[in-house]
């Protein structure tokens, strides 16, 4: 089973980039798109409603912000948007689908950057999501979580650590909510298979970043360990233009 997650940055600029020829091509199982910045009735219906795949959609409140969509194969067995918190549940973050054999959520997490304020809404989020994961898994239940978490996690994972180890996205505090989720049985996935550096998923718009490769691993996937038998396989796909971030993936075999 193929999954895949990409932080498109706008949903209807992508479908005029090649996005259902790259799609048909990567044939993923199971699809999850982030920063769709739309609402349903702004898409076209081979969107809405693409041939071989259960279409489901989470948009923001506010028009052209946020917003996460997921396209799987199979039907899963219960579909959720958000996490029950109105606070976070408006900027349409979430969509979680339940299949038999795992639960799969596809999140587009904070950005921290534009104020303290909004540092402190993203920390939120990352520790409510946490305790979400946790209950979930009280429950039995097997998790993969992927997204734009929006920090990279170790200075492998930007190009410029000292640069930025005070700008959003790479600070301390930040970094040691993935400490945190990893020390309570999350595996990222990517580095559970890759150690190597100058491997990124997100390049800024300017600077001519990507043509440079001065970027940042901020997308990810996070399995539980009792998921780690099934996992056999991870990577970014850093070829692929469209976004300023690239799709990432993993495969699982049941």
């Amino acid at each position: 089973m193929k999954l895949i997650s990409w932080n498109v940055n706008g949903l209807r600029a992508m479908l005029k980039k090649g996005f259902f020829e790259w799609w048909k091509s990567a044939n993923p199982d199971i699809l999850c798109l982030q920063e769709i910045k739309a609402q349903t009735d702004q898409l076209p219906e081979n969107i809405l409603n693409p041939e071989g795949y259960h279409a489901f959609f989470n948009p923001a409140e506010k028009k052209g912000y946020s917003g996460v969509a997921t396209f799987s194969k199979s039907a899963p067995v219960k579909t959720t948007k958000g996490f029950g918190d109105p606070k976070f549940d408006a900027e349409g973050r979430v969509l979680q689908t339940d299949f038999d054999t795992f639960t799969l959520f596809n999140i587009y997490f904070p950005n921290g950057q534009r104020d303290p304020e909004r540092l402190s809404f993203k920390l939120d989020f990352y520790n409510s999501m946490l305790g979400h994961f946790e209950n979930l898994r009280k429950q039995g239940r097997k998790l993969v979580i992927c997204g734009d978490v929006n920090t990279a996690h170790k200075a492998i994972d930007l190009a410029r650590p000292k640069e930025n180890e005070k700008n959003s996205g790479f600070l301390e505090i930040e970094r040691r909510w993935i400490d945190k989720l990893i020390d309570h049985g999350y595996v990222d996935t990517f580095r559970h298979f890759c150690k190597d550096a100058d491997r990124y998923s997100y390049w800024d718009n300017f600077r001519h970043s990507r043509e440079r490769n001065v970027g940042w691993r901020i997308d990810y996937f996070f399995v539980t360990e009792d998921l780690l038998d099934n996992l056999k396989d991870a990577w970014i796909s850093d070829d692929v233009m469209g976004s300023d971030h690239c799709p990432v993936g993993i495969e699982l075999a049941f």
